[in-house]
């Protein structure tokens, strides 16, 4: 699983998108958000606490290159 960790530079990156996500459901409300709308927020901030990112992961797979050692 270590090939597919995210540098620290992509880490910080997820983690601020995460938070203008999260800052937008904030500020429309947590009952009026859409429910669909906390999938990217959740899966971004997995992914910049853990360094491991499904989405990168599902790109490599679908694009076929191969992660970097």
């Amino acid at each position: 699983m270590r090939k597919y960790m995210v540098g620290k530079s992509m880490r910080l990156f997820l983690l601020v998108v995460a938070s203008v996500i999260w800052a937008g459901i904030w500020l429309t409300g947590f009952a009026v958000a859409h429910w669909l709308l906390y999938v990217p927020a959740a899966f971004l901030t997995f992914a910049a606490i853990t360094g491991i990112c499904p989405g990168m992961i599902f790109s490599r797979l679908v694009m076929g290159e191969k992660p970097h050692s």
